[in-house]
């Protein structure tokens, strides 16, 4: 099977880490040969309660037996699809009350990007330096890393970079600009925290000159950060939110937010303004009401940060610098670039899947699903010190 997927498959690295996966459940991946390892990365923050989460998998199979795909997004009433969309407004702020469902994060970056040009009539774009909000064309105009970039340029024009948690930069901000596309956490650069209320400065500088504010909620929403949405923890509210990974429970999905007043835009002048055939598929739409609706109802939010103080008690090197973020959306910032590596291998090893960040090469990711028990996150920050005291003994 290694030899058909290198050979057959199209890859997205030189290093694949190529386990060859049996089944998973909870929070544990098991390959081929019967090896189990606690996963600390839940698909990169997608798999939000685990693996084959009974009531998830109860409700994609009820809705397959019921119907799949059946028309194009937007045309037939379809219950899991309105479903989603009325919990996903219920559960955000007054102002963002209408939901356009889509297959990845990544198109719903476009689709926001295309929503705030529609409602300013505006060319131009701001986002942050080191951002990441996407691999389509339009998103990856729109993330901030050139080495990423320059070899699929000319990218789409009219974005301008300023850096994050820089205040002297919300003055680019001007009535020519569209929106400003943030991450509420960076991401790929580190998991990078907005600092003295600067998301909430740069949404004082779009009121001022008519610009929008467009959050990139991919990795922080749903309840990963302690708060439904990421933004709530940090004293603002944009005009547009993205999401996606962790709203489908492990299958693909996203989403872009606004108010039902600036999603009517796209219904006309022109008509079909943004359309997909598979966003909202009942059968992804099923598993993310299910997977919202126990989020909300365990409660995993709020314990995501009593997870996290767990992870900090117990997660502690002299090789491991600091341990950004919030909530299960956290990274280990280590000496250097090859004791990550060798930290992410030597834990495979063990039988504890890590992972890399894109942009910070000192980083390991540790975004664990937001079910997994104190005991586990316990094993886990074991294996990664004992792995690293085997690195460094050498």
């Amino acid at each position: 099977m290694k030899s058909d997927f290198l050979k057959y498959q199209a890859q997205t690295s030189p290093y694949p880490l190529a386990i060859e996966i049996s089944n998973a459940k909870g929070s544990y991946i098991y390959d081929v040969v019967g090896k189990r390892y606690l996963d600390f990365v839940a698909g990169v923050s997608a798999n939000s309660l685990g693996h084959c989460h009974p009531k998830v998998t109860k409700a994609i199979k009820n809705q397959l037996d019921t119907y799949a795909h059946v028309m194009v997004y937007g045309e037939f009433i379809q219950k899991p699809q309105v479903n989603l969309c009325k919990l996903l407004a219920n559960n955000s702020p007054k102002n963002l009350n209408a939901v356009y469902l889509t297959n990845s994060g990544t198109e719903a970056t476009e689709g926001a990007l295309k929503l705030a040009k529609r409602i300013t009539n505006r060319p131009e774009i701001i986002a942050a330096k080191n951002s990441y909000h996407g691999n389509t064309m339009g998103s990856m105009s729109v993330s901030g890393v050139e080495k990423q970039n320059q070899a699929f340029r000319p990218l789409i024009p009219g974005t301008k970079f300023i850096e994050f948690n820089n205040e002297a930069e919300i003055n680019k901000i001007t009535k020519n600009t569209a929106a400003v596309i943030l991450e509420t956490i960076q991401g790929g650069a580190g998991f990078i925290e907005p600092e003295n209320n600067f998301l909430s400065k740069v949404k004082q500088k779009c009121k001022e000159v008519g610009a929008l504010l467009i959050l990139d909620e991919i990795q922080t929403g749903i309840g990963r950060t302690g708060t439904f949405w990421g933004f709530e923890n940090y004293n603002v509210i944009p005009d547009i939110i993205i999401t996606g990974k962790g709203l489908g429970g492990g299958m693909p999905i996203g989403a872009f937010i606004s108010s039902f007043e600036y999603m009517s835009l796209l219904k006309d002048n022109p008509k079909l303004g943004h359309i997909s055939t598979f966003a909202g598929n009942p059968v992804i739409a099923a598993g993310g009401e299910a997977t919202v609706k126990e989020i909300l109802n365990k409660n995993l939010t709020s314990e995501s940060l009593r997870k996290e103080e767990i992870i900090r008690k117990h997660l502690k090197h002299p090789a491991i610098k600091e341990i950004r973020g919030k909530g299960l959306m956290l990274s280990a910032i280590l000496d250097t670039p090859e004791l990550a590596v060798q930290t992410v291998h030597k834990c495979l090893e063990n039988g504890l899947i890590l992972f890399f960040l894109l942009f910070e090469t000192r980083a390991i990711r540790i975004t664990p699903p937001l079910t997994i028990s104190d005991d586990e996150i316990i094993e886990g920050c074991k294996i990664i010190v004992e792995s690293l005291n085997s690195i460094i003994e050498k």
